[in-house]
């Protein structure tokens, strides 16, 4: 790889194998602590459940936003993933440069594509084929050891979906307080009253009662025709009206809770698996019937 190269165009690059098939993104590059040179790429393959893996950038040209190196998809997926923070120790990048056949501190630069042998054409796609032909081909076509005791030969991958997750969380929406105020209404109850009135009572002139003294005559002084009139006060009673307050009952505010259901939407994401197959390979039980756009035969999903 051109050292001269923006490496701000390397992060989201896509990562594609000599033959143009893609392998993932590339997402961050490591550079020689000695010599600053770009010595390695971090490529995620996959999708939701995707790993990041390194490769060599040696060898590697980039075009637009398309990065190619010179390792295939199953090679790179099988390489050691060294757990780092940033900075891959010598124990690790030695180990790298071992499962790539790299001798260490390679220049980045020291491989140009398109300069390849036709013997070295036929390796590379070796290499990348190693999982399907087995440990002799993968020996015979010089691609490292590791490549086949690490992953290489795994002829399977993991489907991965996303699933909603949901729960609830406590919000406050409000609050209440207690509050007195006054009604005025009318009532009406009934209250008995009382009253004197006047009533004339005939008594004889001895001041007896006629009915037990016979009526006696009167005997006494002589009476003055002009005596004054007696008065008498009547009295009767009227409602008076007055209130009182008295306590009738106590109010106090208590929560319940009241359960409803309702329903929630969110977006999820699952892996689909297709296959690209070869012309005239068999496959569900039906056989490729031409190239499709990459140029490897019609692809199936499944």
């Amino acid at each position: 790889m051109d050292s001269s190269i923006d490496l701000t165009r390397v992060n989201g690059a896509v990562v594609v194998d000599l033959d143009g098939g893609t392998i993932g993104t590339a997402r961050e590059v490591y550079l020689d602590d000695a010599t600053g040179r770009p010595e390695w790429v971090t490529v995620h393959t996959g999708l939701l459940g995707g790993t990041d893996s390194f490769v060599p950038l040696t060898g590697a040209e980039i075009s637009g936003d398309v990065l190619r190196v010179r390792y295939g998809k199953k090679v790179v997926k099988g390489s050691p993933k060294p757990s780092t923070t940033g900075h891959l120790t010598p124990e690790q990048e030695t180990e790298l440069y071992r499962y790539y056949g790299l001798a260490p501190g390679t220049p980045a630069d020291a491989t140009i594509v398109g300069e390849r042998t036709d013997e070295a054409e036929e390796d590379a796609v070796a290499a990348d084929r190693a999982a399907v032909d087995g440990p002799a081909r993968a020996v015979a076509a010089g691609a490292p050891a590791s490549a086949v005791t690490s992953g290489g030969t795994d002829d399977a991958m993991t489907v991965s979906e996303e699933r909603l997750t949901v729960g609830t969380e406590r919000h406050a929406v409000g609050r209440a307080r207690l509050r007195k105020y006054v009604v005025t209404e009318m009532r009406t109850v009934e209250v008995e009253v009382r009253r004197e009135e006047v009533r004339l009572e005939h008594l004889p002139a001895g001041g007896g009662d006629p009915a037990t003294d016979g009526g006696v005559p009167y005997d006494g002084p002589p009476v003055d025709v002009t005596e004054a009139d007696p008065v008498v006060v009547l009295h009767e009673e009227r409602p008076v009206v007055t209130t009182e307050t008295v306590p009738v009952e106590r109010v106090r505010m208590a929560t319940g809770t009241v359960t409803s259901t309702e329903s929630v939407s969110g977006e999820v994401r699952r892996e689909h698996v297709e296959v690209d197959a070869d012309p005239g390979v068999e496959v569900d039980g039906a056989v490729a019937d031409g190239p499709d756009a990459t140029g490897r035969g019609e692809r199936r999903r499944r």
